[in-house]
């Protein structure tokens, strides 16, 4: 509500609004601009959406909302401008997310954060963390298999929301580096079609001793699995699926909030 001349009068927010995965499927388009009224909160506007996809609002209970790339409470409300997302399970991950990851940590820099759509390095990679102080190099590398749940897989698309992903890779560096005192990170994820056999995924840490090097690699990957958006596409002779993921923790408070792990 604004006030001119004495009369209270509402005027529409425009917000920007992103669909990833099956949801960009469903609407048929990954991005749209709308118009919300004051105080409108993300809730408000995937109702909105809801009654024009159906098979969106049956979604409701899996998806998760982030504003200006923050995970979101469905109750934030919204402002002028807002970019809003709504993001199927990211792709990945099993088990209970560990609560000790949800750390404040310093910005430390990290050595290697990349979203990249051409073949993952590895050698050059683990040869970019070595360092005459580290006594050892931990990688860990996800691979495209030839198989899932029983049905030969052709060959995967991964996709991302790429500025928040990259956000949280940074993230989990500054983690991997505060709990750790590992010495360098690196964090790459391919985009786009792989092959069999191919790197999706790569983690590699530098430490001094390899109890740290391990215990951080083995962090960093099943945290990425579970809070970065990223989301994979299978094919198959018969037919193409979203896999399944792991919706991502909620926010505590009902705004935005800074980004934490």
């Amino acid at each position: 509500m604004r006030q001119t001349r004495g009369t209270w009068i509402e005027y529409p927010m425009r917000v920007h609004v992103l669909f990833f995965g099956r949801l960009r499927e469903i609407v048929g388009r990954a991005e749209d601009v709308t118009e919300v009224g004051e105080g409108a909160c993300v809730d408000d506007v995937f109702a909105r959406y809801g009654e024009r996809y159906p098979e969106l609002a049956a979604f409701r209970k899996s998806v998760v909302a982030s504003v200006n790339q923050a995970f979101a409470d469905w109750r934030s409300k919204l402002m002028e401008n807002d970019e809003v997302a709504f993001l199927p399970p990211v792709s990945g991950g099993s088990g209970a997310m560990d609560r000790a990851t949800h750390l404040v940590v310093s910005r430390a820099p990290v050595e290697i954060v990349e979203l990249v759509r051409e073949p993952i390095r590895a050698a050059e990679m683990v040869a970019a963390l070595k360092a005459p102080e580290d006594g050892a190099v931990s990688v860990f590398e996800g691979i495209v298999r030839n198989h899932s749940a029983g049905r030969k897989t052709l060959y995967l698309d991964y996709e991302a929301y790429e500025s928040m992903a990259l956000a949280k890779l940074r993230e989990i560096g500054a983690v991997m580096r505060a709990r750790f005192s590992v010495n360098r990170v690196a964090l790459i994820h391919r985009l786009g079609r792989l092959e069999i056999g191919e790197t999706s995924v790569l983690i590699g840490v530098s430490s001094a001793h390899r109890a740290a090097a391990f215990d951080a690699c083995r962090f960093g990957i099943d945290t990425l699995k579970r809070t970065v958006p990223i989301w994979k596409k299978e094919y198959f002779e018969d037919g193409a699926i979203w896999a399944d993921g792991e919706i991502p923790p909620a926010p505590s408070n009902s705004r935005a909030p800074e980004s934490k792990l």
